[in-house]
């Protein structure tokens, strides 16, 4: 009895083990793809002329935003998303801080999503190529009124 027990457990655990190694490839795949269509973003705000500006860190619920050290471009227009100048991608939002008042915001840069805002609410959640593509057309449309 014992004997099944441990076999038991030890073939439950070689299992969750390996549906964790293929969740991790998945999630590595699905990194990789997004972060070359935040390249081919930046490629083609760069080709449009399209200066980087320096990102702001935000903290919403004060309407408060702080320097950053980043170089980039929004990703949509309450600016809680950013691509820097090498296309890593920062999810802008940030705690209000007296330290990122006086001195700036440390935001680290994030793996990109496929789906950006998966899990909130109805409505918010995007995939990350159709968000590149409706950005891009509201740069070419200020850029055409201009």
């Amino acid at each position: 009895m014992e004997d099944d027990t441990a076999a038991w457990r030890r073939q439950r655990s070689d299992a969750l083990a390996a549906r964790a190694a293929a969740l991790d490839r998945k999630r590595e795949a699905e990194t990789a793809q997004a972060r070359k269509l935040l390249a081919e973003f930046v490629d083609e705000l760069v080709r449009l002329g399209i200066p980087p500006s320096r990102l702001r860190a935000r903290v919403p619920e004060r309407r408060v935003t702080y320097r950053t050290g980043i170089s980039g471009w929004y990703l949509r227009r309450n600016r809680s998303l950013g691509v820097d100048v090498h296309g890593a991608f920062y999810v802008l939002d940030t705690p209000w801080s007296l330290r990122s008042r006086l001195f700036g915001a440390d935001v680290s840069p994030s793996d990109p999503p496929l789906t950006v805002g998966a899990g909130a609410r109805d409505g918010e959640s995007m995939p990350l190529a159709r968000l590149l593509q409706l950005r891009l057309e509201e740069i070419r449309d200020e850029q055409r009124n201009t």
